[in-house]
């Protein structure tokens, strides 16, 4: 990739990173319930599941994906199941007095398998990576296509662990707004309110 696909690759890229979508919205709040660092962490699920999508795409995998309408449907649904589950629970999460401490022992690991599902359950994703990826793969470049597609998804991975850091970071910053239960159960129904609205999105997207 030459210099100027370069510059116009990354901010293009970033756009998408920062996008408010459900699992941006996971960092925010797991942040705001249990600090940066457990966000940060957790984010990795979420990166092992684009990574795998960005395998997928660049072994030509994904084109199953674009013409099967019955596996789509299939990901889909159980993706915005998956998003209504997580906001059930979140909308009935108990807040006590102190509410931020109470939660401090939530599984590092729990978060991050609720990270990748909720990346996995997006198959909008893996479109995106077949059509936003290969824009910026030059066939006529001395570099192997393949090469090329690893140095972007990579870029794609680590804008994506700086975009989960800054959403982190806002959720940690506003922790110190919800020690009260009252604070603390509206950001929950909110957060909630948010999520199971990407998950009637998601039901309603259709292929490209």
């Amino acid at each position: 990739m030459d210099l100027s696909s370069l510059l116009l690759f990354v901010p293009a890229c970033f756009a998408l990173n920062m996008a408010p979508g459900p699992n941006n919205l996971l960092s925010l709040n797991n942040a705001s319930r249990y600090g940066l660092r457990t966000a940060c962490v957790a984010g990795a699920g979420r990166l092992l599941a684009f990574a795998g999508m960005i395998a997928l795409a660049a072994t030509g995998l994904a084109v199953v994906l674009h013409t099967s309408e019955y596996l789509f449907l299939m990901i889909k649904v159980l993706g915005a199941a998956y998003l209504f589950y997580i906001a059930w629970q979140l909308w009935r999460a108990p807040v006590g007095q102190g509410g931020v401490a109470v939660e401090r022992d939530a599984g590092t690991l729990r978060l991050a398998r609720q990270e990748f599902w909720v990346a996995a359950g997006n198959p909008k994703a893996i479109l995106i990576f077949t059509a936003f990826l290969p824009q910026f793969v030059s066939v006529s470049s001395a570099t192997p296509v393949t090469e090329q597609f690893a140095v972007l998804g990579g870029l794609f991975l680590l804008l994506e662990w700086l975009a989960i850091a800054i959403y982190a970071w806002l959720g940690a910053y506003l922790q110190r707004w919800f020690n009260q239960p009252g604070p603390r159960r509206l950001f929950n129904r909110v957060s909630a309110s948010l999520l199971a609205c990407a998950g009637v999105g998601l039901l309603a997207a259709r292929r490209a």
